[in-house]
């Protein structure tokens, strides 16, 4: 049986334990347990990092393989013996491989920095007490620190006309090296989140990276990778998005 995390001995790390982290995802855990590693999280950018890769996972799963109560009716009318649905999902992990592997073939590969954006997002949007590492009161020394870190003078775009004030920000791992993202809210409690990272093609057109609710819109500029995500409309996200990537200086022509 799972030890509670409220023992007296300290809770395994992250890096030791991953069943902690998986049962987070899996919803195995009571509300005080939850709420306990939600708390860790915001101190392991790693182990945070992990949630969202699972999180993806998962909802890939669910995409290929959707259970009866979530198809449409014309799917599920007629229950088809087990190694049918056997055979369907098989053909549909195979294909799922295939997409991975050689993903160039049909021009769909989605950067990295993109990927990390959205998961980023998924991880820290919800957090009340953590979601910045550094708030907005101390903006000019997150602007200096980031830049430093990321070897890149970074920007804060203001997106108050939107509604939207600027919380803080964090640095994050990115498969390039250190990542920056800035948190912004609105009165409704609304966030978006833009992530910077390092990215070695000069310049991209904006693409738009959908998961679930949530919407990220990246670009590339002058080896530099930027997403901004959030779970508004879509249209209304990508007004934000242009107005962002023309304050930080990319290409309007591509949108």
């Amino acid at each position: 049986m799972r030890e509670s995390l409220h023992s007296t001995r300290s809770p395994p790390a992250f890096g030791e334990d991953l069943r902690l982290l998986s049962a987070l995802v899996d919803d195995e855990l009571s509300e005080t347990e939850r709420a306990a590693i939600s708390s860790r999280l915001a101190g392991d950018p790693a182990a945070a990092v992990s949630i969202a890769h699972y999180r993806a996972q998962n909802a890939a799963l669910k995409a290929l393989f959707p259970l009866p109560h979530d198809m449409p009716a014309l799917f599920v009318r007629r229950r088809a013996p087990w190694w049918q649905w056997a055979g369907m999902a098989a053909a549909g992990l195979m294909l799922g491989l295939a997409l991975a592997w050689a993903p160039s073939r049909f021009g769909i590969v989605t950067p990295a920095f993109a990927h990390h954006a959205d998961m980023a997002y998924a991880v820290y949007a919800p957090e009340q007490r953590h979601p910045v590492e550094v708030e907005a009161a101390q903006q000019a020394h997150l602007a200096g620190w980031l830049s430093k870190r990321l070897n890149h003078p970074l920007s804060v775009p203001s997106l108050q006309e939107y509604g939207y004030a600027l919380m803080g920000g964090r640095l994050l791992p990115d498969e390039s090296g250190p990542a920056a993202q800035f948190m912004y809210q609105n009165q409704a409690g609304e966030r978006l989140a833009l992530y910077i990272a390092k990215f070695p093609k000069k310049q991209t057109a904006v693409r738009l990276l959908r998961d679930g609710a949530r919407r990220t819109f990246y670009w590339a500029d002058r080896g530099m990778g930027y997403a901004l995500s959030g779970n508004l409309a879509e249209t209304n996200l990508r007004a934000i998005a242009l107005d962002v990537c023309a304050t930080l200086g990319g290409r309007l022509v591509d949108w």
